[in-house]
């Protein structure tokens, strides 16, 4: 499948670079990152009108990660044109702001997926937005050409993929797995009529993966109207090699009890594509249950991992310091941070969901 050099708004076409395969991998989350890519959150139904509370509650978490993951890395955030004054007023001195069109906020699903080609250089795939299984509520006429604007933004070519597809549907561990959930990818929403062979066809031509392991479903609260069906990376992630963190729930009345049994039973016994057995670490839901909407999705696996860094969702519960700890000795070397997550999941994601990483060239490579 061939790279496609497009030209977005606010920057010009990426180079036409001869030398770059077909041939991608990307890397994983915890490998060498050039620079976290955010979107400001703009006046829509979701975060209310320029000078609501609830608008201001968003660009207040929203920049409060942005500026945690900055002290570890260099940041750019995305803002639609009428908002990129208000974006630098908030964001402050140290991060970089793009002027794109913009639907909604989460850049991990709207933007493009970094890959390295067989050169060792970026690239970046373009999958198919759809405002994830093109729900009543959502908007996606900006939000479907915002990862080719990142990718012109950062002069790399880009791989337009067939498959409806978000970055928050998948995990990869950076050496051939892939987690994927089948109510994402074989949502009629997103793909209708596609097979799990069909979908692993595109994923791991586009990914460089070989083995993909499905999840049968996601958290309760993902399948309200305002959820994503199912993403993986509320539930499951991969912490290194053949590790995988997984969100449990012990509280027999949450429904995500049974959810966490479920996939433990499902990942229990499972391989990954290098052929070492799984080895899972179960990360406690907090303590909170419910909110005023219903059953919480809170959830400690939707965290992100920067260079030296773990920015941590925090819900000022008893589990936070408990899941720090977890997240510590999973990810020796690196500072966690916790950042408080309880707008952002309000919202409908959580860290992990509003950031999308840039891989750095591999060691060697050229500029």
């Amino acid at each position: 499948m061939a790279f496609i050099y497009s030209t977005a708004v606010g920057g010009s076409a990426a180079p036409d670079h001869a030398a770059v395969s077909t041939a991608s991998r990307m890397p994983a989350e915890w490998d060498a990152h050039q620079r976290t890519w955010m979107a400001f959150p703009p006046p829509n139904e979701t975060f209310g009108p320029v000078g609501s509370s609830t608008l201001d509650r968003a660009r207040a978490a929203w920049t409060k990660v942005a500026r945690t993951i900055a002290r570890y890395e260099p940041v750019t955030v995305v803002a639609d044109p009428r908002d990129a004054t208000a974006a630098r007023e908030w964001l402050g001195q140290g991060i970089d702001v793009l002027a794109v069109p913009l639907d909604d906020a989460w850049l991990r699903d709207s933007g493009p997926t970094f890959v390295h080609a067989a050169d060792g250089s970026l690239a970046a795939v373009d999958w198919i937005f759809n405002g994830w299984g093109a729900q009543d509520w959502a908007a996606w006429a900006k939000d479907q050409d915002v990862a080719r604007s990142v990718a012109a933004g950062t002069n790399v070519p880009v791989r337009r993929s067939s498959l409806v597809n978000e970055g928050g549907g998948f995990h990869v561990d950076g050496e051939g797995t892939v987690l994927l959930t089948e109510t994402v990818q074989l949502d009629p929403g997103r793909n209708p009529g596609a097979t799990k062979e069909s979908v692993e066809a595109e994923i791991h031509a586009a990914l460089g993966t070989t083995k993909a392991i499905w999840l049968p479903r996601g958290l309760t609260r993902d399948y309200d109207e305002f959820g994503t069906r199912g993403h993986v990376d509320i539930v499951a992630a991969f912490a290194g090699p053949g590790t995988i963190l997984l969100h449990r729930q012990d509280d027999p009345a949450h429904p995500d009890h049974a959810v966490y049994l479920q996939l433990k039973a499902v990942l229990a016994g499972q391989l990954d594509a290098q052929g070492r057995p799984l080895r899972i670490i179960d990360v406690p839901a907090p303590t909170t249950l419910r909110d005023e909407e219903g059953w919480v999705d809170w959830s400690y696996i939707n965290h992100y991992v920067a260079n030296k860094v773990v920015v941590l969702c925090g819900f000022d519960d008893p589990n936070d310091t408990i899941a720090a700890g977890i997240l510590e000795r999973a990810y020796p070397g690196r500072t966690v941070e916790l950042v408080d997550a309880r707008d952002i999941f309000a919202f409908g994601g959580g860290i992990h969901c509003i950031t999308q990483q840039q891989p750095a060239r591999r060691e060697g490579d050229a500029a």
